[in-house]
């Protein structure tokens, strides 16, 4: 949200890497349901059923935000930003395309299975 309030809140790299999300009251809300349905093991993803590309991402972030505009980050941008704070430019460049499959096969129903309504509920508990 910083990036976005400062109009930097563009796509980032091409903008077409996926983006796998979860509101914190689904991730909430799954921890709780998989502990009474411990019949279920293994790996469980924890992610909402519709991952969004980087710019879908970004867009809904500046339109709710009520910014109109944000200017790209370019990977090389990106590379220079991650190496003052320590971290990797794979982790914003890599798609992210997780399904929670096996949790939708279990008939677990998210609270916020939609980006848009997730990001509306989350600026509304910030203000």
């Amino acid at each position: 949200m910083n990036l976005v309030k400062f109009g930097l809140g563009g796509k980032q790299g091409d903008g077409q890497q996926y983006v796998s999300w979860v509101h914190e009251q689904d991730a909430a809300k799954c921890t709780e349901w998989l502990m009474l349905n411990q019949d279920m093991n293994g790996v469980i993803n924890c992610t909402a059923p519709e991952p969004v590309k980087n710019t879908v991402l970004m867009s809904l972030l500046r339109e709710f935000y009520g910014v109109p505009f944000g200017l790209p980050s370019p990977a090389w941008l990106l590379e220079v930003g991650a190496m003052l704070i320590g971290t990797e430019t794979e982790l914003i460049l890599k798609s992210r395309w997780v399904m929670p499959t096996r949790l939708l096969e279990n008939q677990y129903k998210f609270i916020f299975p939609k980006l848009e309504h997730a990001i509306k509920d989350i600026l509304s508990t910030k203000t």
